[in-house]
């Protein structure tokens, strides 16, 4: 037990008046006559002996009741920590991912979390309470109240080390007060363990809501499965957690507009599909029905009429193989001979093909180096007999290695770089053995970087940096038999495929994306994003023929269709979807530790915490004894004789 005001503890030698008085009576008696003495002699008798008694019950009762009345002026009281008159600093992370949308007993678990916090705190107390995407510092519950219970979930979430790090910077550097860090969450489970390093100055307490169920149904991915001249079929990944479940509804819509519903059964997971017509554009939007999470019931795609692609080629060889490989369905193939070129043609290109030139110009070097730099494609297939100087005064300005000698040898072309963007998902499988093309002359460069094919020697037979593009050998067919070979085909069409970005079938949000409008616009004119009524002016980069627009993980924050827009031009439709990385409902296993403990509720942790530097405060008890025993004095005189 303490004190408040020790000092009035000196009041305690009051005590001595009542026993001073009860010691040392300063009463006279009067003596009175009676007949028969020797009665008066037994009644005196009788009378000091209870006499004696009363007097010390009542110096009793009045030594006590002057103490309680002390102590209660004292104002005494207890604690359950050592540290109860420092400052204490409690600091509160609600985790707001998609997976606190799991059902709890009272709703979500993040709404299970605010209504804690709210029914937890006075208007008067100071907290600190953070999320995944927002701050509310050294503020009161009345300030933030309506904050939190609009609050809404985040498509990011820190991770839990992340977020016990950024939780200790928000307190004071105090060294004297006590600290403690609250992390609310369900501590969904991860590819690394749950681990924190211990800090002697913070208190960490996790607190691990519980939902009802761990069934959840997620559409993960939607797909081109096939293409023809007149239909797309569209294939739709679903995964579930749980039980299997059979005739899961998946509904199709575009545009709002009911197209088509299906039904599958689903154990781990499961896949369907829908077939399109490509008459139009189709804004489509995937729909479930599922109890659990909602962020993932939904899935949003759009196919938009693709620009074809623009492909110039220069020729002193022959260019029949490029007339096969770029159709009008797909490309619009232009093809000049190199001395009669029109170089005003060559900005407005997408891929720019030099076929088998002996000798570089230096006016189609400036010019190429020109449309590198307004976001151009350049591909190079060397011929016989180049002049190795201008080819090399080519290659420093388009930044690419260069060429150091040439052989007259046979050579296999042997491995594949399948990481490389070019061929990235272009093989179904990676094969080890197949029919090896060869070249019986070639040329060596002073790097093998980037190299998409090789020979057998390691040596780099196709190279590809940036949008720049090199074969080391000619692949005419006395040179080579290459042309007849499976893989000449991905490596031309995607070169020229991925020379203008066509727009996927959907984005995740979150991640940067690189997004290709095939447009012309003025030097002052900018694009703008559009979903709902809201416009922004995304970051982008202009070039002659397109503007690259480059999303971030600020912009957009809620899925859906957006459209891009010049002015009031509608040039195209982009989707975008949160990430399915929240969807597992795994969580971890939690007990107390060393470095923390662990709750079920934020309320009953945040009462450890109010308890931990609380007092009870002993002077009520202290007046209620000092009447009780006031009551009893009085009772003594009165009725004890």
């Amino acid at each position: 037990m303490q004190f408040k005001h020790p000092e009035l503890l000196w009041a305690l030698l009051l005590l001595l008046i009542p026993i001073i008085i009860h010691l040392f009576q300063l009463r006279r008696f009067q003596k009175i006559t009676f007949t028969n003495v020797k009665f008066l002699k037994n009644v005196k008798l009788q009378t000091r002996k209870s006499s004696q008694i009363k007097k010390w019950l009542v110096l009793i009762t009045r030594l006590l009741l002057l103490a309680c009345l002390v102590f209660a002026f004292t104002q005494p009281f207890t604690t359950n920590s050592d540290t109860f008159n420092a400052k204490n600093e409690t600091v509160i992370y609600l985790d707001n991912s998609f997976s606190m949308e799991a059902k709890g007993n009272n709703g979500s678990l993040l709404n299970e979390a605010i209504q804690d916090v709210l029914k937890s705190y006075t208007e008067a107390e100071e907290l600190t309470i953070f999320t995944n995407d927002n701050t509310y510092r050294n503020t009161s519950i009345k300030a933030i109240a309506n904050d939190l219970i609009k609050l809404s979930h985040s498509p990011t979430q820190l991770d839990y080390e992340s977020a016990y790090l950024k939780g200790k910077q928000y307190f004071s550097k105090d060294v004297t007060s006590v600290k403690n860090l609250i992390l609310v969450s369900d501590f969904q489970q991860k590819d690394k363990s749950l681990e924190f390093n211990a800090d002697s100055s913070v208190t960490l307490k996790l607190v691990q809501p519980k939902a009802i169920y761990r069934n959840n149904i997620s559409i993960d991915s939607v797909y081109v499965d096939k293409y023809t001249n007149e239909n797309t079929e569209i294939g739709v990944n679903l995964s579930h957690l749980g039980e299997p479940i059979k005739n899961v509804s998946v509904a199709l819509y575009d545009n709002q507009k009911l197209v088509a519903k299906t039904s599958v059964d689903i154990t781990n997971e499961s896949k369907t599909s829908f077939t399109i017509s490509n008459n139009s554009e189709f804004n489509g939007m995937l729909s479930i029905e599922d109890a659990s999470l909602q962020y993932d019931n939904s899935f949003y795609f759009n196919i938009n009429k693709n620009d074809k692609i623009k492909v110039l080629s220069i020729n002193e060889g022959s260019d029949n193989f490029l007339k096969k490989l770029y159709t009008d369905d797909e490309f619009i193939y232009n093809s000049f001979d190199y001395k009669s070129l029109d170089y005003s043609a060559i900005e407005s290109q997408n891929l720019i093909i030099l076929n088998e030139i002996e000798t570089i110009s230096n006016a189609l070097i400036s010019s190429l180096k020109a449309f590198k730099s307004d976001g151009g494609s350049i591909l190079i297939i060397i011929s016989d007999d180049i002049n190795i100087s201008t080819y090399n005064q080519l290659l420093n300005e388009l930044k690419i290695q260069y060429i150091t000698n040439a052989f007259t040898s046979e050579k296999r072309i042997t491995s594949i770089n399948y990481d490389h963007p070019i061929l990235k998902d272009a093989f179904y499988t990676r094969v080890s053995n197949f029919q090896y093309p060869k070249v019986n002359s070639y040329y060596t460069l002073n790097s093998n970087e980037n190299a998409i094919y090789r020979y057998e020697d390691n040596s780099a037979f196709l190279i590809g940096s940036g949008k720049i593009f090199l074969f080391t050998a000619p692949i005419n067919s006395i040179n080579s038999n290459f042309k007849k070979s499976p893989l000449i085909v991905p490596a031309l069409y995607n070169i020229a495929k991925q020379s203008l970005e066509i727009p996927q079938l959907y984005y995740s949000i979150g991640n940067t994306n690189t997004i290709d409008i095939n447009t012309q616009i003025g030097q002052d004119a900018i694009l703008s994003l559009e979903k709902d009524g809201e416009k922004i002016i995304p970051l982008q980069q202009t070039f002659s023929k397109k503007v690259s627009i480059i999303t971030t993980d600020n912009y957009p924050n809620s899925a859906g269709i957006l459209v891009v827009k010049n002015n009031m031009e509608l040039l195209r439709k982009l989707s975008f979807n949160f990430k399915r990385n929240e969807s597992n409902l795994n969580y971890y296993n939690l007990s107390n530790n060393s470095n923390y403990s662990v709750n079920t509720s934020l309320s009953s942790a945040i009462e450890t915490v109010k308890s931990n530097a609380s007092i009870n405060a002993l002077w009520k008890w202290f007046v209620i004894f000092a009447l009780v025993f006031l009551i009893i004095e009085m009772l003594l005189l009165k009725y004890l004789k």
